[in-house]
């Protein structure tokens, strides 16, 4: 039951709908999760009002799960795909898509979730199309006999660490570790990002400082994806490692935007936004010496 609602409220008194979407496979929306440059949406279908086992094996994998749509310049929203939890759970597990956050790592959209008893879910939803688990923490049914209500009812990122309310055993916090999915320096970007308070409702927008572990995180994606030339990739480990003078810093950044150039000309392979925001870091890394 229910929509998915984009409204724009620059006018708070007089709200406006944009644009709406509906899913077959919804049974009740939820609630809607942005990613930091607002450009795309994560719905989330509550199938079962959490009281029951929607993870299972024979569950569809559409249902119970989230939705994710790109949000154009003209504000419709278009499907893009669906996540759902990738292991199943058991008959005696409520589990179904719940409360989550962004955790801010820059470069990626990255939602840390609850699924009741189907545990802590990470989904990589950069590429909107093609969303995965990066890491998960799922402690087991209550019982296996019996079906009891539990699990984790939302979780949420705030200055550095995860909060997950569990409904039967209290409150537990979680701290990222380097995986391959997830870099020591992608990490520390994230953790750098401090708030006095956190609503998950209102997300506010996160801005990078430049330091050196926001440009390391930049080219530690580009080095997993093989979307960097060898060559590059490593004068740029270099001049990272060697806490490089502002002007090796320019000239770096210099370079590597003579690279988006020719990437964007299609002559030369890469990945020209990540390119041109390694390069930004740089420049500001030197402006600050």
């Amino acid at each position: 039951s229910g929509n998915g609602i984009l409204l724009d409220i620059s006018n708070p008194e007089n709200p406006t709908r944009v644009a709406e979407v509906s899913d077959p496979n919804f049974a009740y929306w939820h609630s809607a999760t942005f990613n930091n440059d607002g450009d795309v949406v994560v719905f989330t279908d509550e199938w079962g009002g959490g009281s029951a086992p929607r993870c299972r094996a024979s569950d569809p994998a559409t249902w119970g799960a989230n939705a994710i749509f790109r949000i154009g310049e003209d504000g419709q929203m278009e499907l893009a795909g669906y996540y759902k939890l990738p292991v199943p759970q058991t008959e005696t597990e409520n589990c179904v898509a719940h409360n989550g956050s962004i955790i801010p790592v820059p470069g990626r959209d990255i939602m840390a979730q609850a699924w009741y008893q189907g545990g802590v879910s990470l989904m990589d939803f950069t590429d909107p199309e093609n969303a995965f688990e990066i890491a998960f923490f799922d402690r087991g049914p209550l019982s296996i006999e019996s079906m009891f209500t539990g699990g984790y009812w939302s979780v949420y990122w705030f200055n550095g660490r995860l909060y997950g309310a569990e409904i039967s055993r209290g409150i537990d916090v979680f701290r990222l570790t380097p995986s391959e999915h997830l870099s020591a320096a992608e990490i520390a970007a994230a953790e750098a990002i401090m708030m006095d308070e956190f609503n998950a409702q209102l997300q506010p927008k996160v801005e990078w400082e430049p330091t050196r572990d926001v440009a390391q995180a930049y080219l530690d994606q580009m080095t997993r994806a093989n979307r960097i030339l060898n060559d590059r990739a490593t004068e740029i480990q270099n001049v990272l490692n060697s806490g490089a003078s502002s002007t090796s810093l320019n000239s770096l950044a210099a370079e590597i935007e003579a690279d988006v150039v020719q990437i964007e000309l299609g002559e030369l392979g890469g990945d020209a936004e990540r390119m041109a925001k390694l390069a930004a870091v740089l420049r500001g890394m030197a402006a600050q010496q």
